[in-house]
């Protein structure tokens, strides 16, 4: 197939609006759980005065629970057959869970030990993330599924991350309302209000791909396998296995865990270095100028994503997404020379190129993820979309908690101290911008070469969805697109 040529979608392989539309906003709730709780645990640092490494381990910890409920929850959405699908009835019921546990494990007092405040949040974390993980993975895994079309998949994925984006947009100031006279006490009393308004927000959000969204393969018959617990853990890790050995989605594990939490790693220095570094010490200022880069960077985020998606329509997914990650590079950069005292708000000019990386990497890579699981039905025989997408985000979720970890270490090695104030060293200051620049952009050049790796075209995509229509008996034309145009 020539590189200008692509195969157009079939009128059938559509998703309708509607359920773009429910899909979307389960993708915001999605990213407002993942994106909300990093945000606000700065407030046991700075606001209950807990040691940074105890911060970093309540990050860290939750995730080793997460090694077995993410992969173990596709496990189960993948064998679930019942009359509302494999994939909705969890959608649902993780989406209430995880919006009361978020509202109640914020409900904070100054006064207690740093004992106290380590257990009851690590616990707390723990069921939380456990209530995430029965939203979150059967979640993904129905994206994968909603078309079995090369580009509607793309599609599908720009238009929900799309949505998304508002939550990477508000974020960034739940530091600068935490912190606000005008509304609360102080910032713990601003943590406990403010996380019940997003708890209420998961729940009513939360719940809507489970009502308004149908599943492509909801209807297929269970694999059949042994009853009993033993034959199912078998089955489980057996699983696990041959997932992990399915090259084209390491590779894809890999690059997005190198991107995205890179990026988080780095940009867990970026408002430490905004209050001690550019503002002296001033938190007001500095969390204005984080709310002011985040919303700049999601903003042009908004324009980033459909552009990339259509860029892909054009090039390829993977080409679409080595451009994309080379211009971020430009971005992280750039963040060097923002940082500046004298103009604090010149460190704008980096966010249309983070943009860039950010806004495209999960458009690009969860449609690709969705390729890889026809090319793992080819080889194994079975869908197993909620597997993929467990240990996807899984892979996703402990790189976050590894920079959580890293991020607590770091600062101490940075030789930051919160007693300071803004009497930090010249040499903390230093390390924290060289954490914050560098961290990022060694990690996605390393992510390049991966990806650059990448084997599923498109049409390699489009043979192997013939052989697959083959083998469920339907005609090789009859629901796939053989037409080709000339772009």
């Amino acid at each position: 197939m020539s590189k200008s040529e692509h195969y157009t979608t079939a009128p059938e392989d559509r998703i309708p609006i509607t359920y773009k539309s429910a899909y979307a906003i389960g993708m915001l709730v999605n990213n407002m759980q993942a994106a909300a709780l990093p945000a606000m645990m700065v407030i046991l640092n700075l606001g209950l005065g807990m040691n940074p490494a105890l911060v970093g381990l309540i990050a860290f910890i939750p995730r080793i629970v997460d090694a077995l409920t993410d992969p173990m929850m596709g496990y189960i959405s993948d064998n679930t057959r019942s009359r509302f699908g494999r994939r909705r009835p969890y959608i649902f019921w993780g989406a209430i869970s995880a919006g009361i546990i978020f509202a109640l494990m914020w409900q904070l007092y100054p006064g207690y030990s740093q004992s106290f405040y380590f257990w009851f949040f690590l616990i707390a974390s723990i069921l939380f993330f456990c209530a995430y993980t029965v939203y979150a993975t059967p979640f993904v895994a129905l994206g994968f599924e909603m078309s079995p079309d090369y580009h509607e998949r793309t599609r599908l994925q720009g238009t929900a991350n799309w949505i998304g984006q508002i939550a990477w947009i508000t974020v960034p100031w739940f530091y600068a309302i935490m912190y606000s006279e005008r509304l609360f006490e102080g910032p713990v009393q601003g943590a406990r209000i403010l996380a019940i308004a997003v708890g209420i927000f998961i729940v009513l959000g939360g719940i809507v791909p489970a009502i308004f969204t149908r599943e492509y393969f909801g209807s297929q018959p269970k694999n059949e396998t042994r009853k009993g617990f033993m034959n199912n853990l078998r089955e489980f890790f057996k699983g696990f296995v041959i997932t992990f050995k399915c090259l084209p989605f390491v590779k894809l594990c890999a690059a997005t865990f190198l991107i995205f939490n890179g990026f988080q790693l780095g940009s867990s220095f970026s408002l430490y270095v905004m209050i001690y570094y550019v503002f002296g010490g001033d938190n007001t200022n500095a969390g204005i100028l984080q709310g002011w880069l985040g919303t700049v960077t999601s903003i042009c985020t908004f324009g980033v994503i459909p552009l990339a998606a259509w860029i892909s329509t054009k090039v390829g997914k993977k080409r679409a997404l080595l451009l994309t990650i080379s211009l971020s590079l430009v971005g992280y950069a750039l963040k060097w020379v923002g940082y500046n005292p004298n103009y604090p708000y010149l460190l704008l000019i980096a966010a249309p190129f983070v943009a860039f990386g950010i806004g495209s990497l999960f458009t690009l890579i969860c449609a690709m993820v969705a390729d890889v699981c026809d090319y793992d039905e080819l080889k194994t025989g079975r869908r197993r979309e909620g597997m993929f997408g467990a240990i996807y985000w899984w892979m996703v979720k402990i790189g976050m908690s590894v920079a959580g970890l890293l991020t607590g270490l770091m600062l101490n090695a940075s030789g930051f101290n919160v007693a300071l104030g803004s009497a930090q060293p010249i040499k903390t200051l230093f390390f924290l911008r060289v954490f914050d620049v560098g961290t990022t952009i060694i990690t996605s050049l390393i992510a390049i070469l991966i990806i650059a790796t990448f084997d599923i075209t498109e049409e390699k995509a489009h043979d192997i969805r013939l052989e697959l229509e083959k083998r469920r008996g339907k005609p090789a034309g009859e629901s796939v697109s053989t037409n080709l145009v000339v772009s």
